[in-house]
């Protein structure tokens, strides 16, 4: 019976051609990434360069729109205000004319006693004449000293006088102006009859005040008031009367 003889397992022959010399060495080849990879990339690239664009022109429009709104609004406000000076300037704050009005004369203390030859009656009497100023504003208007001249048949028949004052918005100031009348100018016009039984007489009167209107500070305007007036007086029996009739006009300026 043959016997078999173990044959050690060589690794060299199980593995054939690995020292071989005629087997070139394998050289580790560089990493190749896919053209596909290469693609991708390149348009990655020009997606951030357009999204950096988009967000840069974003930020710039928004920029605008936020100086555009500012000066939108800016331009509205100045509008606003503009519209609201003119409209207030035009009702509330407009400046108007003050009203003179002489309200009533009164001759008080007539005493009548024979005089000279040329004039054969003198009279003396003291006239008083009520004037009210009314204020339509919205400020007060503050007026000078006063001056009011009263003539009959063409003489100036007695002066008065009113001291400064000041008139509250949307008010009304009355004022007595008082002077003793001339005898020497009326007396030659005045007859015992006309003593005794009455009789009408016309006295024409001049006023003229000067003030100012000043809206808060801002808007400040000076006034000159003057009021001509003719006034119709029934004296009779040395007894004081008051004015029959009264037409007077009134020039502001």
């Amino acid at each position: 019976m043959a016997t078999a003889t173990a044959v050690p397992y060589n690794a060299a022959a199980a593995a054939p051609g690995k020292d071989d010399p005629t087997r070139p060495l394998a050289i580790a080849s560089p990493t190749v990434h896919p053209a596909a990879t290469e693609d991708a990339t390149g348009t990655g690239d020009e997606e951030a360069v357009a999204t950096t664009r988009r967000w840069r022109s974003m930020q710039y429009l928004r920029k605008r729109r936020c100086v555009l709104w500012c000066c939108g609004c800016c331009a509205t406000s100045v509008v606003l205000l503009g519209i609201t000076i003119l409209v207030l300037a035009l009702t509330v704050f407009k400046v108007h004319d003050p009203v003179l009005t002489l309200n009533r004369v009164t001759l008080e203390g007539v005493d009548g006693d024979l005089g000279t030859a040329e004039n054969p009656v003198s009279v003396n009497a003291t006239l008083t004449a009520d004037i009210s100023i009314k204020n339509p504003n919205v400020a007060s208007f503050a007026f000078d000293r006063s001056e009011t001249d009263f003539y009959y048949g063409g003489e100036t028949v007695g002066v008065a006088y009113a001291p400064q004052g000041e008139v509250g918005a949307d008010r009304t100031v009355s004022m007595n102006v008082t002077l003793d009348v001339l005898a020497d100018r009326i007396s030659p016009n005045v007859s015992t009859t006309a003593l005794i039984f009455g009789q009408e007489y016309n006295i024409t009167s001049y006023t003229e005040i000067t003030g100012r209107v000043d809206v808060l500070g801002i808007y400040k305007r000076d006034l000159d008031i003057k009021m001509n007036c003719t006034i119709m007086l029934e004296v009779g029996a040395l007894s004081s009367v008051q004015s029959k009739a009264t037409d007077c006009v009134a020039n502001v300026s």
